[in-house]
C-alpha cells in the first residue's frame, strides 16, 4: 500500500498549504445543493422533513412521527445490553464530574475604584439544538459529549436531531445516552435538513438559538449558510489527528494511534510527525499488518487517508515537530515523547492534547472526561473545544455610587464630546449632582 512521507524542509509551498488545508471541502460549493432543502423545510416544515428524510436516509418516518416517542425512549433503556448501558454510564459520570468542574459563579463584582463596580452576570442560553450524526455508526459518545456541559450549564429548552435507521427508529445507544443526560427532546431527521429545521422551526421541531455538533459536508454547509439565522458553534468538519513523537516513542504504539481517526472516513486525516526517522521506518513496516486486521470498510478508509491527505510527516529536530503542529493545529493532538509536560507550554493550537503512552485518543474520545467536540480545519487556533461555556452567555453589569459619579462623568463627558456625540455628553449632565 502507498503511505505517504512528507519531508517537511523538502516541501514546496504549494504542497505545505495543501497538507495544512487537509481535506477541509469548499463549503461554498454545496450551497446550490442545500438551498432548495433550506428554502423547503422554511416553507413546508414537517411535510419536506419527511420527504427529505426519505429521500436521503432511506427511511420512512411519517407513521412514526419526526419526534422520539417515551415508550421508544423506554425501549431502548429496557433493550440495549447491560454491557453498552455500562460502557455509556462509565463515560458519563466522567464526562459529568469534569464539565461540572467548568462551572463559573453565576455573577462576580469588581470594585474598578471606590464607588465604581463593573462585572459580569453568567446565564445560560435559552435553546440550543444538537446535532449527533449517524452514517457510518451510531455515536452515542457525540450524544453524551454535547448533551452533558448543555444540561450542567442550565439550558431550559435542548432539542436533538439525529437521522433515524431504515426502520425509522433511532439508534438506542444514543437515546440511551440521550436519557443519561436528562434529555427527553429528540427527533428523527439528519443532514442539511435538520440544521434547517432547528434554525427555522417546524411544527413538531422548535426553533433555537445556537446549534453544536458534527456533522457531514452537507451538515457543515447548512449550519454555515444559516449563520445569522442562529448560531452554529464551533467548526467540526472531518476528524483529524497529529501523532507527536520523539524516539522514545514505541513504533507498535504509533502506527496503531495513527489508525484512530483514519478509521472515521476518507476525508480523514491522520498524521505522525517525528524527527526519528528510525521510528518512520518501523512505523511503515508495521501499519500495512495492523490495517490488514481491519473490516473492509475501516481497512478502505485507512488506505484512503494515509495516500492522500494522511500520512508521515519528517522533521529535522523536535522543535520543528512543534512548529508543524503549532501550524496545523489539529483536532486531536497526542504526545508520544520522553517528557511530555515539558514541552506542554511550547503547544499552543490543538482541540485537545493527550500526553503519554496510555492517553490515546480511543479514550479521550469515549471516557476520559475530556470533550470530543472540537475544532477543526484549522480552527483550533482560534476556536476552544466545546465546554459549559458554549452553552452559556454573559452579560455585563455596571453599577457606580452618588458619591462616584461626579469625577467618571466627567471623564465619560469629554470623551463623548471628542468623539462627537453630544446626546452621550448631554445624558451626563441630567444627571449633575
Amino acid at each position: 500500500m502507498n503511505i505517504n512521507v512528507f519531508d517537511l524542509k523538502s516541501l514546496s509551498q504549494t504542497e505545505l498549504d495543501r497538507l495544512l488545508r487537509r481535506s477541509e471541502t469548499d463549503i461554498a460549493a454545496l450551497f446550490d445543493a442545500i438551498d432548495p432543502v433550506i428554502k423547503d423545510i422554511r416553507e413546508q416544515g414537517d411535510a419536506a422533513l419527511i420527504r427529505y428524510t426519505e429521500k436521503f436516509d432511506d427511511a420512512t418516518i411519517e407513521k412514526l412521527g419526526t419526534k422520539v416517542s417515551p415508550e421508544e425512549m423506554d425501549d431502548a433503556r429496557h433493550n440495549l445490553s447491560d454491557e453498552i448501558k455500562e460502557v455509556i454510564t462509565y463515560s458519563a459520570n466522567n464526562i459529568r464530574k469534569f464539565h461540572q468542574e467548568q462551572m463559573p459563579d453565576e455573577m462576580w463584582f469588581t470594585e474598578v475604584m471606590p464607588g465604581i463596580l463593573a462585572g459580569e452576570k453568567i446565564t445560560p442560553i435559552t435553546s440550543v439544538g444538537l446535532y449527533v450524526p449517524s452514517g457510518k455508526g451510531s455515536f452515542p459518545s457525540v450524544m453524551l459529549m454535547l448533551g452533558t456541559p448543555a444540561v450542567i450549564a442550565g439550558v431550559p429548552k435542548i432539542t436533538v436531531c439525529t437521522p433515524p435507521r431504515q426502520d425509522g427508529r433511532v439508534d438506542p445507544a444514543t437515546l440511551f445516552a440521550a436519557s443519561l443526560c436528562g434529555i427527553t427532546d429528540v427527533y428523527r431527521v439528519g443532514g442539511a435538513q435538520a440544521i434547517a429545521a432547528m434554525a427555522y422551526g417546524t411544527e413538531t421541531i422548535p426553533k433555537v438559538v445556537k446549534i453544536l455538533g458534527p456533522g457531514n459536508s452537507y451538515v457543515t454547509a447548512a449550519k454555515r449558510r444559516l449563520f445569522g439565522v442562529m448560531d452554529p458553534g464551533i467548526p467540526a468538519g472531518p476528524s483529524e489527528s497529529v501523532i507527536l513523537c520523539d524516539d522514545s516513542a514505541r513504533p507498535q504504539i504509533v502506527a496503531a494511534d495513527l489508525l484512530i481517526e483514519a478509521e472515521h472516513g476518507p476525508d480523514s486525516t491522520a498524521l505522525l510527525v517525528t524527527h526519528s526517522h528510525e521510528l518512520i521506518e518501523h512505523v511503515i513496516d508495521l501499519i500495512p499488518g495492523l490495517i490488514a486486521e481491519l473490516p473492509t470498510e475501516r481497512r478502505e478508509y485507512c488506505e484512503t487517508v494515509l495516500s492522500n491527505y494522511g500520512g508521515l510527516v519528517k522533521t529535522r529536530t523536535l522543535e520543528e515537530s512543534i512548529g508543524f503542529v503549532n501550524e496545523f493545529a489539529p483536532e486531536h493532538l497526542e504526545v508520544l515523547v520522553a517528557e511530555p509536560m515539558a514541552i506542554m507550554p511550547k503547544i499552543r493550537n490543538a482541540g485537545e492534547i493527550l500526553l503519554g503512552p496510555y492517553s490515546p485518543i480511543t479514550i479521550g474520545n469515549f471516557s476520559l472526561g475530556v470533550n470530543a467536540i472540537l475544532p477543526t480545519g484549522g480552527f483550533a487556533k482560534s476556536f476552544s473545544c466545546t465546554t459549559v461555556f458554549d452553552f452559556l452567555k454573559r452579560t455585563s453589569i455596571g453599577y457606580i455610587t452618588r458619591e462616584a459619579y461626579p469625577e467618571i462623568g466627567r471623564i465619560a463627558r469629554k470623551f463623548a464630546e471628542y468623539e462627537g456625540f453630544p446626546a452621550h455628553a448631554a445624558a451626563i449632565g441630567k444627571r449633575a449632582i
